[in-house]
């Protein structure tokens, strides 16, 4: 099969970030796959795949496995997909500013720093593919969600500005908005929040109880779909000569995104806080 071209793919211990990287490779792209524990980085390279170590919040893993990736391409890279991140769970007010900067760190400033040593290997091959996994809670806020959706939200704006920027370099940039998708995304979130929720002090704590103990169950899954779907969205972002600049992968997406556009914002605030 002809290598189609390279791409980076972070996240890849699981679910999405997994999914892409074996559908990819299938399709015949030489895929950099990167995950932060040593066993799940272990079974990627037992799969075929080139997997690097790398975690948004340690700026030298990053440029040490863009270093890697480049050496191993002859410098070239075709297509990023920026993909890890976690969410914490928590009423805002809950939520001390350091927890805050963590989820910072980890689902928005370390994309930055990794799509920054990215864009200028792009701009000397006058081309390449940056797509950005980003969420429902992108466009729509809802309670408990605050710290996920604040890096989702600026990370709308950050795609949205970077596409602007690097057009005329022949560099695409898509947002993927998935939704609600089979991973293990709900059993990190409840770690999380039963590490730095303040349960038992909050205004808020029978709300938590009665969520952590639909988190411990799986959560909602109405609507959701398997990691594939937002593979077959990657697959167009990076393949197609006329990529979208976004990409609405579930059902709830699609509908969230169509009462985003028609509703008054005072009705779609009182649809939303039922959430």
């Amino acid at each position: 099969m002809r290598e189609r071209g390279t791409i980076l793919i972070t996240g890849c211990s699981s679910g999405i970030g997994e999914c892409c990287a074996h559908g990819m490779k299938a399709r015949g792209w030489r895929v950099f796959a990167t995950a932060r524990k040593p066993e799940d980085i272990d079974r990627l390279r037992a799969a075929g795949l080139d997997a690097l170590y790398l975690d948004y919040t340690e700026d030298d893993s990053i440029a040490a496995a863009v270093e890697s990736m480049l050496a191993a391409t002859g410098g070239r890279l075709d297509a990023l997909f920026n993909n890890g991140a976690y969410a914490q769970p928590g009423a805002l007010e809950d939520l001390t500013t350091e927890v805050l900067k963590e989820q910072f760190e980890a689902n928005f400033f370390g994309w930055h720093a990794l799509t920054r040593r990215v864009v200028p290997v792009m701009r000397r091959q006058k081309s390449g593919r940056i797509v950005m996994n980003s969420s429902v809670l992108g466009f729509i806020a809802l309670r408990f969600r605050g710290a996920y959706t604040s890096t989702k939200f600026a990370l709308e704006g950050y795609s949205d500005t970077l596409r602007i920027e690097v057009e005329r370099a022949g560099i695409r940039v898509a947002t993927i908005e998935p939704g609600p998708i089979a991973s293990r995304f709900t059993e990190t979130a409840l770690r999380y929040a039963q590490k730095n929720l303040p349960i038992e002090s909050s205004v808020h704590r029978e709300a938590y109880r009665r969520r952590l103990a639909s988190m411990a169950k799986g959560g909602n899954t109405r609507g959701q779909l398997g990691p594939e779907a937002v593979l077959d969205a990657v697959v167009h972002a990076c393949e197609s000569d006329r990529p979208r600049t976004h990409y609405y992968v579930t059902q709830p997406t699609r509908l969230m995104a169509f009462a985003r556009r028609v509703l008054p914002r005072s009705t779609l605030h009182r649809v939303l806080k039922r959430g």
